[in-house]
């Protein structure tokens, strides 16, 4: 998953960028409304982790108007306001969560994942396709309830694919889930991602549609 977190207090944002990279999450820092509006432009995201108090527009302005253009963008509001007004006006204005700071980044992790497990119509953590299954909270993989063995990379290129199994996705789209901003990618580093998973799961599992991209095949 790639997440977009406004922020715009350094030590807050730096904090939470190291622990959403260490949960296996490719994350994007930015500390204004125009930065994230820019960066929603050119970039595909999965959730966008938006603070209130921020300098120049307030994030509630950039909710408003993802909400007005009829984004379905998840959105987790992290703010200092604990107001109970605040809190009902943001979920209001269409924010699918609120986290109050200050907040340990396990509750934030852990709310992010329950507002996907949503969004992608999951009732549990695990994520199932015939024989494979994964837990993307433990980032382990189980093919005929043998656990496989996988890369961080490889984890989250599959976890991915699974979840629009059927859907076809770019080789850019997910060199964009996987790499943040900064990172360099090689031009066949998803080629190698998916050779590798393939000797892990058998040739049949993640399909190649020529100049297209790649999707699971039927389980």
């Amino acid at each position: 998953m790639r997440l977009l977190l406004t922020e715009d207090d350094t030590m807050i944002g730096e904090g939470l960028k190291h622990a959403l990279n260490h949960a296996g999450y490719t994350t994007d820092w930015v500390s204004s409304v125009h930065e994230a509006e820019t960066a929603l432009q050119t970039m595909n995201y999965n959730m966008l982790l938006l603070d209130l108090g921020l300098p120049g527009q307030a994030g509630n302005v950039l909710l408003e108007r993802l909400r007005r253009k009829g984004s379905a963008l998840p959105v987790i509001i992290l703010t200092a306001r604990d107001d109970l007004q605040d809190r009902i006006g943001g979920l209001n204005a269409g924010a699918d969560d609120y986290l109050v700071k200050p907040f340990a980044s396990e509750e934030l992790i852990a709310r992010i994942r329950a507002v996907a497990r949503r969004q992608n119509g999951h009732a549990s953590n695990d994520i199932r396709h015939g024989q494979l299954r994964i837990d993307p909270i433990r980032h382990q993989a189980w093919l005929n309830e043998k656990q496989i063995n996988l890369t961080a990379r490889e984890f989250s290129l599959l976890h991915e694919l699974l979840l629009t199994p059927g859907a076809v996705i770019s080789k850019e789209r997910l060199e964009d889930h996987l790499y943040g901003w900064g990172e360099e990618v090689g031009s066949n580093t998803i080629e190698v991602h998916i050779c590798n998973l393939r000797k892990k799961l058998g040739n049949r599992m993640i399909r190649t549609v020529r100049g297209v991209g790649y999707h699971i095949g039927e389980a």
